[in-house]
């Protein structure tokens, strides 16, 4: 997906989609962009992919929408009308939530991947690439994370080093959110220890850092909802009512790797080897090359007693607390069996909400 990426898009990321492809086969691979509302040059940059990929018969779809942000928010529902993804929020007027709306373009760029398996075509794995400089080297370590064994494998993001960048879908083994967004990032024992160890596996609840790497299996299923209906993995956000009456929010890439099947099998794992940037100079500070380390002994010293202070001295237990009593205020509100109210993302909330605007998005 991208949204006034052409800088990144122009310097590095057609680029390395087009290395990456010449390194996995042409016949192994599919490729599936989307854009949404653009008004920089990112459009014409994916379109000079997209006439690459098909000179070199690359399977693709590179779908650009013309759909802005502002007219998507200008499209306000009529007084009396429930439209999904709509709620009254605490500035006391109707707005577009921003998570279902994201899920949705989400949704969008797995069609094909439906489109295929419903014709009897099988893929082994997704890979979702958010707009960031990275390398085939980084994505062929990304895929032998853990063995190759994951139900998902994530790098690690980076905006501003050395803060890492995706706070919102990240939660370590416990479910909770990172301690803090420099090395070693986390709360819990178990995630905390695989970082600090170099593992190319730390353990996680959730993850969306860059790149991620799934098992196609869970989007292709035909796996049976509580309904009786065929339901595969999809990315959702949390239902409209829970959004306006609690003021909660959880991000898509959080829920998917709740409602993953094979994510308590397999597990979730983050792989520090692999670091990517939002920009090439951020891409560089994380890996400098010659065999220097990202890590400054400084670094790691200053980031092992700040942890350890950290621990003692803060805690989420509040936080939780107060997601965890409106989510069981919000469960019980809800009326018989037609009305069943349930979210087991309950780690992935957070006290927040979000709504889509003209020119990008805000919390209310």
């Amino acid at each position: 997906m991208h949204y006034n990426d052409a800088s990144v898009i122009r310097t590095h990321w057609n680029k390395a989609v087009l290395d990456l492809v010449e390194a996995l086969g042409r016949e192994n691979v599919y490729v599936s962009v989307y854009e949404s509302g653009s008004w920089d040059d990112t459009k014409a940059a994916l379109r000079e992919l997209d006439g690459v990929l098909e000179k070199r018969g690359v399977r693709r779809n590179v779908v650009l929408d013309e759909r802005t942000h502002a007219q998507e928010v200008e499209d306000v529902p009529a007084e009396g009308e429930e439209r999904e993804g709509w709620i009254t929020t605490p500035r006391g007027k109707r707005e577009m939530r921003r998570i279902p709306f994201l899920a949705r373009l989400r949704n969008l760029t797995l069609r094909d991947l439906w489109k295929l398996g419903e014709e009897g075509e099988m893929f082994d794995t997704v890979l979702f690439l958010n707009d960031v400089v990275f390398t085939t080297e980084d994505v062929l370590a990304l895929l032998d994370t853990n063995g190759g064994i994951y139900a998902a494998a994530c790098s690690l993001d980076f905006a501003h080093p050395p803060s890492y960048y995706d706070t919102f879908a990240l939660r370590d083994s416990a479910g909770q959110a990172t301690l803090m967004q420099r090395w070693p990032y986390f709360r819990s024992e178990a995630s905390r220890a695989a970082m600090m160890a170099y593992s190319d596996a730390v353990p996680v609840r959730s993850c969306w850092n860059g790149i991620v790497a799934m098992p196609a299996a869970p989007f292709l299923a035909n796996r049976r909802g509580a309904a009786g209906g065929v339901k595969r993995l999809a990315f959702r956000g949390v239902d409209d009512s829970l959004a306006e009456e609690a003021h909660l929010e959880a991000s898509e890439c959080c829920l998917v790797h709740v409602d993953n099947p094979l994510s308590e099998q397999l597990g979730v794992y983050v792989n520090p080897r692999v670091r990517v940037g939002y920009s090439p100079a951020a891409y560089e500070a994380v890996n400098p090359g010659g065999g220097r380390s990202w890590l400054s002994v400084w670094r790691i010293v200053v980031g092992v007693w700040e942890g350890r202070v950290r621990r003692v001295l803060t805690s989420e237990r509040v936080k939780e607390w107060v997601v965890r009593k409106r989510l069981k205020e919000w469960e019980a509100r809800g009326g018989g069996e037609k009305e069943k109210r349930s979210e087991k993302g309950v780690d992935c909330l957070i006290n927040e909400g979000q709504v889509l605007v003209y020119n990008g998005w805000a919390h209310v």
